[in-house]
């Protein structure tokens, strides 16, 4: 009965030794991290994620809400050991790549996840395509791993919202009818401002949208874990039902745009031209009077010298002329 007893104890012992080897080791991989739990409950460092850079793009209101405590995060490497009651949880913070039309929640959203839909500020639907990139944040892993039931459905709802409100209500630059070269003499002119579509404003300006995407989205790796790299929208296209008769307002609105453009070259040609011939008629009206200038100076200097200099400085020019003259007509005094 004893041995039977210590048998099954050795056997209960070297099976304890063998899972506890086998299960307590692990490796971390180049582009993971890890975090270990001991009875559910993970490492945590001194602070929060309030006192890291990646907050300081949230509202008070937010960081009353998004105050997560900081991880002991275990980098990449190993062999590590670890307990039977302690686990360990990895992540990859590689890049990756995203449809911005998928839906982790609902394979049939948005077309299949194809096409994400938006209305523009003209209430014309649209329909949008691209890619997002993101990067699972290392600096805040307990809103990945534990706050977050779903990071990456959080994520994608928050940028979906961010795109339609932005597509909504984008305003591009005016484009302004007069230009500096128009009004040489900085005069208050109000420049006349062509109105587009706003489906066409944001096809020439997706590279600003997606800059400012970028800025409205940085919050989001103090929000869910989760950074935004880049958000790439390469197409925005109006339903087809619409397409033909968008093409026809495009092409009034380029003809009027150049008409507008031809009159304003005109305008500008006219304008440079009258300047220059004012400039001309300026530096020859100068040129005659300055002699006049100049001998009003001298006569004013001879003056100055006695009475008899005025008398002798006439009978100078006086006789340099009749040395030149072929007659001479002299009136006679009766």
């Amino acid at each position: 009965m004893a041995e039977m007893f210590f048998g099954t104890l050795l056997g209960l012992l070297a099976y304890l030794v063998v899972r506890i080897i086998l299960t307590g080791i692990y490796t971390v991989d180049q582009n993971e991290r890890a975090v270990l739990t001991t009875f559910g409950r993970a490492e945590r460092l001194q602070g929060t994620t309030l006192e890291d850079p990646i907050s300081e793009s949230l509202t008070d209101e937010e960081k009353e809400r998004y105050a997560y405590p900081q991880l002991r995060v275990i980098g990449p490497g190993g062999p590590y050991f670890k307990m039977p009651w302690q686990k360990v949880y990895k992540i990859t913070v590689a890049t990756q790549t995203l449809n911005i039309a998928f839906d982790p929640e609902d394979p049939r959203a948005n077309n299949n996840n194809q096409l994400l839909e938006a209305v523009t500020k003209d209430q014309l639907n649209t329909g949008l395509t691209g890619q997002l990139r993101y990067t699972i944040s290392e600096r805040n892993l307990y809103a990945t791993l534990f706050a977050v039931k779903n990071p990456i459905a959080h994520v994608i709802g928050y940028f979906v919202s961010v795109l339609r409100e932005r597509i909504a209500n984008f305003d591009a630059p005016p484009m302004a009818v007069v230009t500096e070269s128009a009004v040489p003499d900085g005069s208050n002119v109000e420049p006349a401002v062509v109105q587009g579509i706003s489906i066409n404003d944001l096809r020439k300006n997706l590279r600003e949208l997606n800059e400012q995407m970028d800025r409205e989205c940085a919050s989001s790796a103090a929000r869910y874990g989760i950074r935004l790299d880049a958000a790439l929208i390469t197409s925005i296209d109006p339903p087809p039902e619409v397409e033909s008769a968008l093409a026809a307002i495009n092409t009034a609105h380029n003809q009027v745009s150049s008409d507008i453009s031809v009159a304003q070259a005109s305008a500008d040609q006219r304008i440079v031209q009258s300047k220059r011939a004012v400039q001309i008629e300026t530096l020859k009206a100068q040129a005659e009077v300055e002699p006049l200038n100049w001998l009003a100076a001298q006569l004013s200097d001879l003056r100055k010298n006695g009475p008899d200099a005025l008398p002798l400085y006439l009978r100078n020019i006086r006789l340099a002329l009749y040395a030149k003259a072929s007659h001479i007509i002299l009136e006679m005094k009766k």
